[in-house]
């Protein structure tokens, strides 16, 4: 299910449908000729036209009005846009569950409206870097924080095409962030996050190292000329990568910042990263999955990737992390797990998701919080950067695109972009990053 195909639920973002940004906006019939042709084909879907009528009535009530030709009223006058615009406010708040007065709930307001920018920052920090001239957002949609005045851009003619798109788009994404914020709060995230790298810190990492304090290494690896995937590896220190001035082409140094755990008396290292998603990432991930529902993106925010030499080790750690539990007063039960290590294939259900990606996979619930782990060898985590077709690089390009999230921000007929193409370029471009780098 694409987020741009008929089944998206975005129903205000579509741009063919009712809410579609023309090149001249008109506020005098509430239907333009291209709105009467689209009532036309879908009047025979009931569905469609209750998601149309639920869109308009938000639109109404937050703008305090009955009819769409009270709107120009509004562009025009300051001091009864300021009047509603307080009203919406407040609205927003108690849709959101912020607490306070009218400045703490502005002020609430305002971090979703900079996550909706912060959206179309990430992709054009990375995924679309470099198109990124392409896609940056008006400097009026980037300064506008208030949704009364947002609102009001998609239908004033005074502003271009691409602009009232803008504004629009920044509302959806406001919505979706504050719904997120609004279930970590329910969730209380920020304390379990909290709670479990203290878990981490106190049971599962050697007392050896201070917390904190990393052991520096390095993946010295050889690649095979057909997918680059990893066919040699090995653990250097430091000073030995100093030494290293010549790789030849299918060679590379991957530093790693190892911890220490102990099993059976030995302590093993272990690479590892925890994740916590920000607000502009989660928005993303609703939209890839063609989703409102903020618990979607928040519920298996918290997770943690390690990295250790050998299946082994991995084993060891899977052990260690069940009895540190324990040891913390809490059983830790492992769900949805998924083992491909030894070389079966993983069962890809994400839009972009490679079969071939090797790993172990699951859930680890435990203290109230249920945490995703993903657990490499070093083999595999160099898989999983690197190889053609599996690289996480590729992967997080194909997901975006596959799932029509970079034609649902940038349309066609407003970027002049075509995506597929952008989507071919873009892949050939981090692979050739991933090749020539060493």
């Amino acid at each position: 299910m694409s987020v741009v195909d008929e089944k998206s639920i975005f129903i205000a973002m579509k741009q063919d449908g009712p809410f579609a940004i023309h090149p001249h906006a008109s506020c005098a019939h509430p239907f333009s000729p291209q709105n009467r042709l689209w009532v036309k084909t879908f009047q025979q879907n009931r569905q469609m036209t209750t998601k149309y009528r639920a869109v308009r009535d938000q639109l109404f009530d937050l703008l305090q009005i009955q009819r769409f030709d009270e709107i120009p009223a509004l562009i025009q006058n300051s001091a009864l846009r300021e009047q509603r615009s307080a009203q919406a406010y407040r609205l927003l708040g108690n849709l959101f569950g912020i607490s306070g007065d009218l400045a703490a709930i502005r002020s609430k307001i305002h971090e979703y409206m900079n996550t909706a920018d912060a959206v179309i920052g990430m992709l054009r920090g990375k995924v679309m870097a470099t198109y990124s001239s392409h896609i940056e957002i008006s400097n009026e949609i980037e300064t506008a924080k208030n949704p009364v005045d947002l609102l009001l851009m998609i239908f004033d003619d005074r502003y271009h095409q691409k602009i009232r798109f803008e504004a629009k788009r920044k509302l959806v994404l406001m919505g979706l962030a504050g719904s997120i914020d609004q279930r970590e709060r329910e969730t209380d995230i920020e304390n379990k996050f909290a709670t479990f790298l203290n878990f981490l810190n106190q049971y599962v990492w050697s007392p050896q190292l201070k917390i904190g304090e990393l052991d520096i290494a390095y993946l010295h690896s050889r690649h095979d000329s057909n997918d680059f995937s990893c066919s040699e590896v090995a653990v250097i220190d430091a000073e030995a990568a100093r030494h290293l001035h010549e790789f030849a082409e299918n060679e590379k140094l991957t530093l790693v910042k190892r911890r220490l755990f102990q099993a059976n008396g030995q302590e093993v290292p272990v690479y590892v990263t925890v994740r916590k998603k920000d607000s502009a990432a989660k928005v993303l991930k609703l939209l890839r999955k063609n989703e409102k529902n903020p618990a979607v993106a928040v519920d298996d925010e918290l997770g943690l990737m390690a990295v250790l030499d050998n299946i082994s080790h991995v084993k060891r750690f899977v052990r260690h992390l069940t009895r540190s539990a324990v040891k913390a007063g809490s059983i830790m039960m492992l769900e949805d797990i998924s083992d491909t290590l030894a070389g079966s294939h993983y069962t890809a259900t994400s839009v972009g998701s490679s079969s071939k990606t090797q790993m172990l996979k699951f859930f680890a619930r435990m203290g109230g919080m249920r945490v995703e782990f993903i657990i490499h060898t070093n083999q595999s985590y160099l898989n999983y950067r690197y190889q053609r077709g599996t690289s996480h690089d590729e992967y997080e390009v194909r997901r975006l695109f596959d799932s029509g999230v970079t034609e649902f921000l940038f349309p066609y007929d407003i970027y002049r972009l075509d995506m597929q193409q952008v989507r071919e370029k873009q892949l050939q471009r981090f692979r050739k990053n991933i090749e020539q780098q060493h």
